[in-house]
């Protein structure tokens, strides 16, 4: 069902989710890699780029790779390879053994687990950060304490709880892989985040906070661990006048021209969390009397860089909806909305908004695996509630909440309209 929205009228040019935004910088760095013919994946701007990271996160090596998921999928390698070994050819390394995940992420935070033959099993959200709950961690260990590897992701830029979550892993002598492809700039106790784990990956993915298009980054302290990767990453070639080859590799590389422009974007970091940063206090600002809330995050303890601004819809103020694997509908109610209706209203005004990502033990693939909340085993009850809050935090939240239009390239009274969409939807 759809209402009429007078006097608004959609923006000539479309307001993105969160789109690039290139400076000039990056087409310097591109046209060096093309002027010296550096195209493939070796060459000064890829060395900058490294250097640059450690300097802006602290980590100690850092080895750049052509998607952020490339640098997910060697570091669950690493991780299966320090704790059982190098397996055999045609085996994973972490073949058959359960991995403990954030729920709430997107799908490159788990898959390259499956990629290397380990069983995910999914850690609700806590409703604080909306980030891996530490609580539903430790039970977790108790109903699984022979896991040894932890991936946590810091959902759209707000680090998690992870100095809980690395006394955890500690108590339990298992590794954590940080997935900080959202977050990076984001600091947890005046630490970037991106080097609190084992292995560390960020992303430069085209929506990022700053992009190269593409590309990603390992993370670590650990020499022999960056060694390793840098030479997986470049099809496992071994020191030999041929091409001689005694384990698997991957075309994983950045290319120096992606380089060029991940190097020329780095200088606007700050500049765009900034802009990030105001536009989520003027959402906190604009909606803070309706009966909404904005994505959390803990201020005396963190610094988020802000990547997206969301918001949840308080449980007395949903109207009705319901979602198949593939549609939504819904009937509105005076003073009442949902995420269906004002994303409609969004994309009304030539804007894009997204749903919250769809937790991972919701989705068809990863149905069958393990769900384990604060109480146990979230399987037997991802329907249910309890006094307090929804047993199944993570379908609660994707249920009630949205992403809303953060492009910083939106302007203060673009960012207006769409609050003002967002008002009348509670009509």
């Amino acid at each position: 069902m759809k209402r009429k929205r007078e006097n608004m009228e959609p923006f000539e040019n479309k307001i993105w989710l969160s789109s690039p935004t290139m400076h000039g910088d990056e087409l310097k760095y591109m046209k060096e890699a093309y002027d010296t013919n550096w195209m493939s994946t070796v060459g000064a701007n890829i060395n900058e780029v490294e250097r640059i990271t450690c300097e802006k996160t602290g980590c100690k090596y850092a080895v750049a790779l052509s998607s952020g998921t490339a640098s997910l999928h060697l570091a669950v390698k690493l991780a299966g390879e320090a704790l059982y070994g190098k397996p055999d050819i045609g085996h994973g390394a972490l073949e058959g053994r359960k991995v403990f995940c954030s729920d709430m992420t997107f799908g490159a935070t788990v898959n390259p687990i499956a990629y290397e033959g380990g069983v995910p099993v999914f850690i609700d959200t806590e409703y604080d950060t909306w980030n891996m709950d530490p609580d539903a961690l430790e039970k977790a260990f108790e109903i699984y304490p022979e896991v040894r590897v932890i991936v946590i992701a810091h959902l759209y830029g707000t680090p998690g709880k992870i100095h809980r979550i690395r006394e955890i892993a500690d108590a339990h002598h298992a590794l954590i892989i940080e997935d900080a492809a959202e977050s990076l700039g984001a600091t947890y106790r005046n630490k970037q985040t991106g080097t609190f784990g084992d292995y560390n990956c960020i992303s430069f993915n085209g929506n990022k906070i700053i992009t190269g298009s593409s590309g990603g980054m390992l993370l670590t302290d650990n020499k022999d661990a960056a060694e390793k990767v840098r030479k997986w990453s470049t099809q496992s070639r071994e020191n030999a006048a041929w091409y001689q080859h005694e384990e698997l590799g991957y075309n994983y590389r950045m290319s120096n021209v992606i380089a060029g422009v991940v190097k020329g974007q780095y200088t606007y970091l700050e500049e765009h969390i900034a802009q990030k940063k105001a536009i989520y206090m003027r959402y906190k600002d604009g909606l803070r009397d309706l009966p909404v809330t904005m994505n959390p995050y803990d201020s005396e303890n963190c610094e988020p860089n802000f990547w997206l601004s969301c918001m949840l819809i308080d449980k007395n103020a949903m109207c009705r909806q319901v979602r198949s694997d593939s549609e939504a509908l819904y009937i509105h109610e005076r003073g009442k909305t949902c995420p269906t209706e004002i994303l409609e209203a969004i994309a009304a005004l030539n804007a894009e908004g997204r749903p919250i990502w769809k937790p991972m033990h919701m989705q068809p693939i990863y149905r069958k695996n393990g769900f384990v909340t604060r109480d146990g085993n979230g399987r037997a009850r991802t329907n249910a509630y309890i006094e307090g809050g929804a047993a199944d935090v993570g379908m609660d939240i994707f249920n009630r909440g949205l992403c809303l239009p953060s492009d910083n390239k939106m302007t203060a009274e673009q960012q207006e309209i769409i609050i003002e969409a967002i008002r009348r939807c509670f009509e």
